[in-house]
């Protein structure tokens, strides 16, 4: 059957996904239904297991093989995707359809060069194609999504490539063929502002140049805002609510909707005092619990030496929030890391408690792990997959020298219950948890030696907003209940505002401004936060296209 202009692009009818496990089936999509036309883009959002990227993986019957039982309908350019055949299906892939996956890092080979990568994608959908010519194409589309200097970068393997040059390859891979229609899963999550922007406006442009269709799977909502005409809201696998992007945003009739717009934070909103404390106050003066002066970082040597961080002074002092902004690249989590000595200094003094410790060695730091933590930004990698969470909470606590076995199980389970998971929970292990509660268990294991400072690095980047808020709200009262001082890593300017008495900027290893956070948000100085701030999406679609207009004539 070959599709009309007219026809849809996509139509998807009672589309159920039920997933076999040891305790039953669990239904992670319930009869979802919707349309999408030719040159139009959809925005599928929702928290984490609402189905999200369920309903995408079945556009190309990706759960084909895995056990997961679906049905319904889907068709993709007339095809009846679920029915089709593995040929047909394999030329669907890649050729009438495309997707961008939310981790570039899972998804290029890290042995093979980009454009080689790029290529073979090339050659396997259109077959004959010279070895040169699939080169020059990969070429021609690196160009495309704004790779500079794509000629050599094609040479180049993924880990030579930034985060948001990893996301543009895999762009570029994906409109390699052509496609009439891109499915895209959360492309931007782990980017900064101004790269996601950038991500996004190319989409856009895309979109205006090849009427290519677009389905777009996100949970952050000023994202969908900006890049969408319509909005699909999913709800634990079924459909919550469905209409125009403005109106749904803008008039939301499902209760859920207003939740999850309600949990946003706002960039141009002042941040709530926490009780006792006015907005943006920084604590009473006192001697600095933490103090860096000078600090700088070095990597390689000779012609290969990069500074990631350099002459950077700050203070934090007990019981403040200290936010860290920036692009990616500009040495926040390098300066986190040597704030809690997990990297040593290359130059400069950083001073705990008014003692010197930038240049001590491990067995002196030792007794300072347990008054200084740090919360990782991606717990699956920071927690031992063969332990159980319990167990990787009281470890800690073994380490810092509890020799009684009962008494580091009975206070790992109060610490999880203290973050807000069952404490019969602890013979689980991370898979079984969602990404809100593997935060939830590195948080509680940063608090197991009972710290007095936590550097938390990009804690919320990859959580919807509903999770993410509630993992700001149990900081706050983290900070207020125990006293702890927090610097807070983030590329969300939004959350920054939201729990932050000061915030610094920075760019290229260096902070070009700081100060408190109202202020520093409300009147920026530094043309750089300038451009962060403008680049920061909102909930409002005029305003958006307002914005990316700005940007294109920029």
């Amino acid at each position: 059957m070959t599709a009309q202009p007219t026809d849809p692009l996509v139509e998807v009818a009672d589309l159920t996904v039920d997933f076999p496990t040891a305790a039953g089936d669990v239904r992670a999509v319930d009869g979802v239904s919707f349309r999408l036309a030719p040159g139009r883009a959809l925005g599928l959002v929702g928290e984490s297991g609402s189905g999200k990227s369920t309903v995408a993986a079945a556009l190309l019957d990706l759960h084909r093989g895995t056990g997961a039982r679906v049905t319904g309908t889907v068709r993709v350019a007339g095809r009846d995707v679920l029915a089709a055949p593995e040929a047909a299906l394999r030329r669907l892939r890649g050729g009438t359809a495309a997707m961008v996956f939310q981790d570039p890092l899972s998804s290029l080979d890290p042995y093979y060069a980009v454009g080689d990568q790029i290529a073979e994608v090339h050659r396997v959908h259109r077959p004959g194609t010279s070895r040169r010519a699939a080169r020059a194409r990969a070429v021609e589309v690196l160009d495309r999504v704004g790779i500079a200097d794509p000629a050599r970068r094609a040479r180049a393997r993924p880990h030579e490539f930034s985060g948001g040059m990893r996301q543009r390859a895999l762009l570029a891979m994906a409109l390699a063929c052509e496609p009439r229609l891109l499915i895209a899963d959360e492309p931007t999550t782990a980017l900064d502002v101004t790269v996601q922007a950038q991500i996004l406006d190319l989409l856009h442009e895309l979109r205006a140049e090849s009427g290519l269709g677009l389905v777009l799977v996100t949970h952050d909502l000023g994202v969908a805002a900006g890049s969408v005409d319509e909005v699909l809201v999913l709800r634990a696998g079924r459909e919550a609510e469905r209409g125009p992007v403005a109106e749904v945003l803008g008039s939301p009739r499902a209760a859920y909707t207003k939740e999850l717009l309600a949990a946003v934070p706002r960039v141009d909103a002042a941040r709530v005092p926490p009780p006792g404390g006015a907005a943006g106050a920084a604590p009473a003066p006192g001697e600095p619990l933490l103090e860096a002066v000078g600090l700088r970082k070095e990597f390689g040597r000779g012609r290969e030496r990069t500074t990631a961080v350099d002459d950077v002074s700050l203070t934090v002092a007990a019981s403040e929030v200290l936010g860290l902004v920036g692009e990616s690249g500009s040495g926040k989590t390098t300066l986190g890391r040597m704030l809690v000595r997990l990297l040593e200094p290359t130059a400069g003094s950083l001073r705990y408690r008014g003692r010197e410790i930038g240049r001590l060695g491990e067995r002196q730091l030792r007794p300072l792990r347990a008054e200084v933590q740090m919360v990782f930004q991606d717990p699956s990698s920071s927690l031992n997959p063969r332990r159980t969470i319990g167990e990787s909470v009281a470890d800690p606590l073994r380490a810092a020298g509890e020799s009684d076995d009962r008494r580091a199980v009975r206070r790992a389970r109060e610490l999880l219950d203290r973050v807000g998971l069952d404490p019969d929970w602890y013979h689980r292990y991370p898979h079984e948890f969602s990404g809100g509660q593997r935060q939830r268990v590195g948080i509680a294991r940063a608090l197991a030696p009972a710290p007095r400072l936590l550097v938390c690095d990009e804690p919320v980047s990859a959580l919807d907003v509903t999770t993410q808020a509630q993992i700001t709200a149990l900081l706050a009262e983290l900070r207020r209940e125990l006293g702890l001082a927090l610097v807070f890593i983030a590329h969300d300017l939004a959350v920054v505002r939201a729990v932050s008495d000061r915030v610094a900027v920075l760019r290229a290893g260096r902070i070009v401004e700081e100060g408190p956070v109202d202020r520093v948000y409300d009147s920026p100085q530094h043309p750089y936060t300038q451009g962060l701030l403008a680049a920061v999406p909102v909930l409002d679609p005029q305003v958006a296209a307002g914005k990316r207009a700005l940007r294109a004539a920029a």
